[in-house]
């Protein structure tokens, strides 16, 4: 994990909230504003948390976001609650790591909601900014529960040099709230740019390990496991714990309801342990959609070109060439791209988008909640699509 910026194992804090309603927070307060606003409370939870072997400290920043503090009436304060809290955070990390937690935005874009996806890039982007302004050494979008939320924030990450980590929240059966999964989401985001990526909150430890076995071959990112404790006494959970960091999770820490007794208990757990060395060659050539990867190999076959006309979701079920693998859609416009974004979630193949003019190449790239194939034989040179590429995670073919 050469290119990882810092050590690992990585032992991550506890869960902010419920340590902090401990100290007296009351339950369905703005959590951002009450650290903010009792300093020696927040002072008292971190501390307990270095003491337990915690390398670093999250900042209290989870729903510091302009859509969340409008319900408390404090739209306007984004940047100074996150600077605020990630000073006071920095103050108590006696010289450890500190990271800084963003939460969802629940903003759903089609097909399961009306959301817009820049409204979700720029709500991610004015958070990131100010906790880039704030100088924290990493952060954490947690707890995701859709692909596109997943997207829009490392987008917005990826314009600062501050590392990010994203971890998403599913079920025992491995899938969130819309459906996406692991092994895509993984593929997607590491081809993003992401530094780490992993599983946080809603399964057990126990749930947990099988999901990251099964990405484990094609996983060349860190690893993260933060789930909360379940009821399980602190020796349980982190007996559960190790067996996650056998799996392949070098960034671990707990979430809901996971104390510093938990921690403490983690990092004696952790005693001599090495992070498992990231597969030599991992297998990562594949395009995705949220519910599925879909690995390429050998020489890849064009379907005939598709419109994005009214038919296409019709068209994306019904393709079945024996001959072709790989969907090949045209995109001339922007309504095109929109359309392929409603309707690519429905593909049964890899999709692989022809466009000869690069906005609207960057738009079906852009609003497209997966991983798509570019189609090179296009008017745009190799050098413009490269970058394009590298920004969407897209694989040039």
């Amino acid at each position: 994990m050469e290119n990882f910026p810092y050590p690992l194992p990585m032992l991550l804090d506890g869960g902010a909230a419920t340590n902090l309603v401990g100290v007296g927070m009351p339950r369905g307060a703005c959590m951002a504003q009450w650290a903010a606003d009792h300093p020696d409370a927040l002072r008292r939870v971190q501390t307990q948390f270095l003491e337990a072997g915690s390398t670093a400290l999250l900042a209290p920043t989870f729903g510091a976001n302009r859509a969340y503090l409008a319900e408390f009436g404090l739209s306007d304060q984004v940047e100074p609650l996150n600077c605020q809290l990630a000073a006071m955070t920095r103050q108590n990390a006696q010289g450890r790591l500190v990271g800084a937690l963003v939460g969802p935005s629940w903003m759903f874009v089609p097909p399961h909601g009306q959301a817009d996806f820049d409204d979700v890039y720029a709500l991610y982007r004015e958070q990131v900014r100010a906790l880039e302004k704030a100088e924290v050494d990493f952060i954490v979008m947690a707890s995701l529960s859709c692909l596109s939320d997943m997207r829009a924030a490392v987008l917005a990450a990826r314009t600062s040099d501050v590392p990010i980590f994203v971890t998403m929240t599913v079920d025992e059966t491995g899938r969130t709230v819309t459906g996406a999964q692991l092994l895509p989401a993984l593929l997607t985001l590491q081809a993003m740019g992401a530094d780490a990526v992993g599983l946080q909150f809603s399964c057990s430890p126990d749930k947990m390990a099988p999901l990251l076995d099964e990405v484990w071959p094609h996983t060349a990112v860190p690893l993260i496991a933060r789930p909360g404790n379940t009821d399980m006494p602190p020796e349980k959970w982190a007996a559960a714990m190790r067996r996650l960091m056998d799996a392949g999770a070098s960034i671990v820490g707990g979430c809901l309801a996971t104390s510093p007794a938990h921690i403490a208990a983690l990092h004696d757990a952790m005693a001599g342990f090495s992070p498992r060395e990231l597969p030599e060659e991992p297998d990562c050539d594949a395009a995705t959609i949220e519910s599925e990867a879909f690995f390429l190999s050998g020489d890849l076959t064009y379907s005939h070109p598709l419109r994005c006309t009214a038919q296409l979701p019709d068209q994306l079920i019904a393709l079945d060439d024996e001959y072709a693998s790989v969907t090949l859609v045209e995109i001339h416009d922007l309504e095109d791209a929109d359309i392929l974004a409603e309707a690519g979630h429905l593909t049964r193949q890899p999709i692989a988008v022809h466009a000869d003019q690069l906005p609207i190449l960057d738009a079906a790239l852009r609003y497209y909640q997966g991983r798509l194939l570019i189609d090179t034989n296009c008017e745009l040179d190799r050098d413009v699509l490269l970058p394009l590429a590298n920004k969407y995670g897209a694989i040039l073919y």
